[in-house]
């Protein structure tokens, strides 16, 4: 039986694959998500800027976000109302603990500066 193509991905197509992954630039930082109908903001910390949307999004449309509000607001506008943006990128030399403290500082300098709530 054949198999359709796009379905099955050759060992090389996948190594290549996981090697690009592995070898992409991981920037940490600060986001805000924005409810365009109520103005609502909250503002959240990652330590990987270009994967956080991704499992926001994910966890919402399960309706499985550990965020009440923004769980609430999601089901009531709808996904199109919710926005994600880019606040501050880290340096990428801050390593480790030092990391840390700094996404959680620039995360509360964030949320008081846009009167957001902390996610």
């Amino acid at each position: 039986m054949a198999m359709g193509t796009g379905l099955v991905m050759k060992t090389e197509d996948k190594k290549a694959a996981v090697a690009a992954y592995k070898e992409r630039k991981i920037s940490a930082g600060i986001y805000a998500l924005r409810c365009a109908p109520t103005g609502e903001v909250w503002v959240g910390a990652a330590p990987d800027l270009g994967t956080i949307q991704n499992r926001l999004w994910f966890q919402l449309r399960l309706n499985g976000s550990p965020y009440r509000e923004l769980q609430a607001a999601w089901n009531r506008h709808g996904a199109d109302s919710i926005t994600f943006e880019v606040l501050e990128p880290l340096d990428e030399e801050t390593a480790g603990y030092a990391l840390g403290a700094a996404l959680k500082a620039r995360a509360r300098h964030w949320t008081e500066t846009l009167n957001a709530r902390l996610i």
